[in-house]
């Protein structure tokens, strides 16, 4: 059954489905809901529930899903967002985060989400929790630890499975504090996905100082204290070159950094202050760009500022993130070296919590390169934000730390090859690389858009497929990628799927028809990620003489004979053009749909032919035929199959054309039966049908 609504005492269910603290959900008998006034979070949280359960199909749901509310954002035009974690027979499913996107009204418009199909698979272990931390801590051997784990289910790795997810909690051999994560098989005890909690800036280096600027501080007996009490009291303490006990600073860790007169450092190493300007100023910088442009209040839009610990370790050539702990640490660098602190390094670092606090991106495959991508592209902005007369702002990363000795920057945005690690098109094997490699498609996606293509002030940027892009600037480069991460993006938004995003941000900001719009999938095009179903605007002309009627079903049924709501305008799905479209199958279930209409092609026709558009998703591999829709013409009691289409050929929006020369004459029925086995799903979407005569 494709939709049920069961509504009980405590809770709400739809074909399982468990929401907790759900209200009763709308029907069709309420009508459309009054536009009210903008709604409170609250109110938008309870509507987004009520549309969860109503919308199982478009979140992906299996019978034993509980959706958690994990943040809520509300548009100027009181348009919704509302993030939800999943877990599925009580466990987390990582991966399976959903946001579900709302009118201010509160109607459900669509959902963004990764998770291909509704989860089945047993979730009892084989293998034990010690077992699995065993294997997790050999794997990160060298690491001071302390170590946990929990069953999880991962829809990451491929096809879904159970897992303990193993966190190692220490310092690595580096000083760097750590907190490794390995998901390992809870039925087999192999070790997959791997990846840190903690970010770093990834190498040695040299460090450099702010030049003169003004810091926030509180007054305090007898002086001050490097406190920003404007900026959410966001702190800069002393490490002492020291390192954490375990692993993250806690709280009142390290000692404070206090002054008489309220001058803080004189540019020379020897006064311990002056790097404690530098992380200082690194922080309001970061603070005033995402507060100033975006409207955020702090790092995870709370109020609250991050700590920074300057002085970290001995001899300790890094900087890096750590969430768990919200602050910055920066070593001193090796010996005779500079500390780490320049000013996108801290912008860089800090935006890691951003990430975190929105879209959560993963830390691996090209979710890792789209969350490195987003600190370079955040870490960049905020240096050209500051505009600092001793750090000029640029598209380069790291430039003043001289990692390599040779007066190189870590990575160049303009074309990030020439690290000779760091790929600047998008592949299929991109997902394979470290993140500091991956985030080069995400770094020349951004530079194109905002600088544009070839020879400039800021490098020279080639483009994968040869074109030329013409640039649109930081501002709205900026805040289309701001608007897709806090938005759209979902902890496993791989590159594709960034496109996607970025492109209904820059529709929502800028309109479908808009320049920005345009640059956007220019811009992914010149970095080899091709076009999804998601355009800026896509117009078609329907052929002449066509016989059959709401061809395009912006009528809703009327003309058809279909599966009850295969003809939809979900915006879960993409239509070719208008509103409606058809929709059949994409339950992972065993079901079949099917979608028909009555047609006499007459026998004067000269060429008659079927037409439409279908796109293909699926979350099937290889080539083994599972999930099909066939093609057909019903004359009498004789079915023909024009043609047959599967899972083995997915993909956007494609016309397809069929012969009708065999019926010249007959009053037929075009038939499309969908029907698809009890795994992975496949969708076949159907758009801007025709029956022309010639």
């Amino acid at each position: 059954m494709k939709r049920s609504v069961l509504v009980g005492s405590l809770s709400l269910a739809v074909s399982g489905l468990l929401i907790s603290g759900a209200g009763s959900p709308a029907t069709a008998a309420d009508g459309p809901r009054p536009t009210p006034p903008k709604a409170t979070k609250s109110e938008a949280l309870r509507d987004a529930k009520e549309s969860v359960a109503a919308h199982p199909r478009a979140v992906r749901a299996s019978a034993h899903d509980t959706f958690s509310p994990e943040s809520v954002q509300l548009d100027k035009d009181g348009t919704r967002h509302v993030h939800f974690d999943r877990s599925y027979r009580g466990l987390p499913v990582l991966g399976g985060d959903v946001i579900l996107h709302s009118a201010p009204d509160g109607n459900f418009r669509e959902t963004s989400l990764t998770l291909k199909a509704p989860l089945s698979l047993p979730t009892t272990a084989r293998i034990g929790a010690q077992r699995a931390e065993a294997a997790a801590e050999k794997r990160f051997k060298g690491t001071k630890h302390e170590t946990s784990s929990k069953l999880v289910i991962d829809t990451l790795s491929g096809k879904p499975r159970l897992a303990w997810q193993v966190v190692v909690d220490g310092i690595a051999p580096d000083q760097s504090p750590s907190h490794f994560n390995a998901l390992v098989d809870a039925r087999t005890g192999k070790i997959g996905q791997t990846w840190n909690d903690f970010h770093t800036a990834d190498g040695t280096g040299h460090g450099y100082q702010v030049g003169d600027v003004t810091v926030g501080t509180t007054p305090i007996s007898g002086g001050f204290s490097l406190k920003d009490g404007a900026r959410g009291n966001g702190e800069t303490r002393d490490a002492q070159n020291l390192t954490a006990t375990n692993d993250s600073p806690p709280a009142g860790w390290g000692k404070s950094f206090t002054d008489t007169d309220n001058t803080w450092g004189d540019g020379a190493l020897t006064d311990r202050a002056t790097v404690a300007v530098d992380a200082h100023y690194g922080i309001q910088a970061t603070w005033d760009y995402f507060k100033n442009i975006h409207g955020r209040n702090g790092i995870k839009n709370d109020g609250v500022g991050a700590r920074s610990f300057v002085h970290y370790g001995q001899n300790y050539a890094n900087a890096g993130w750590d969430d768990t702990s919200f602050s910055m640490i920066y070593g001193d660098g090796a010996a005779g070296q500079k500390p780490f602190t320049e000013l996108d390094v801290a912008g860089h670092e800090m935006s890691h919590g951003v990430t975190s606090a929105t879209a959560n991106l993963n830390y691996f495959g090209d979710a890792g390169g789209l969350n490195e991508a987003t600190s370079d592209i955040f870490g960049t902005l905020v240096e050209f934000s500051a505009n600092n007369s001793v750090d000029a702002p640029d598209y380069l990363i790291g430039e003043k730390i001289d990692i390599r000795g040779n007066g190189t920057p870590l990575r160049w945005m303009d074309d990030p090859s020439k690290d000779g690690k760091s790929v600047k098109c998008w592949s299929s094997n991109t997902k394979n690389l470290d993140p500091h490699y991956s985030s080069g498609v995400g770094n020349h996606f951004f530079y194109l858009l905002a600088a544009g293509s070839g020879q400039s002030q800021w490098g020279n940027s080639p483009t994968c497929d040869g074109s030329t892009v013409t640039g649109i600037g930081n501002a709205a480069a900026g805040k289309i990628w701001y608007r897709a991460l806090t938005t759209y993006m979902t902890s496993g938004t791989t590159y594709p799927g960034a496109r996607t995003a970025s492109i209904k941000a820059a529709i929502d900001l800028y309109g479908a028809s808009s320049t920005q719009c345009a640059a956007v999938e220019k811009a992914w095009s010149a970095v080899a990620v091709a076009p999804t179903t998601t355009t800026c605007g896509t117009t078609t002309t329907p052929p002449t003489s066509n016989l059959l009627s709401n061809a395009g079903f912006e009528s809703g049924a009327t003309g058809w004979s279909a599966t009850s709501g295969v003809i939809t305008n979900s915006a879960n799905g993409t239509p070719h053009s208008g509103s409606y479209y058809a929709w059949l199958n994409g339950y992972g279930t065993t079901h079949t749909d099917t979608l028909s209409q009555s047609v006499t092609v007459p026998s004067t026709a000269t060429a008659p032919k079927l037409s439409f558009w279908l796109a293909i998703d699926t979350s099937e591999t290889g080539s083994t035929v599972y999930d099909t829709l066939k093609a057909q013409v019903v004359s009498g009691s004789t079915t023909t199959t024009l043609a047959t289409y599967s899972n083995t050929t997915p993909g956007g929006y494609t016309q397809r054309t069929l012969d009708l020369s065999a019926f010249k004459g007959k009053t037929v029925t075009i038939k499309f039966i969908g029907t698809e086995d009890s795994s992975l799903s496949t969708s076949f979407l159907i758009d801007d049908t025709a029956v022309a005569t010639g």
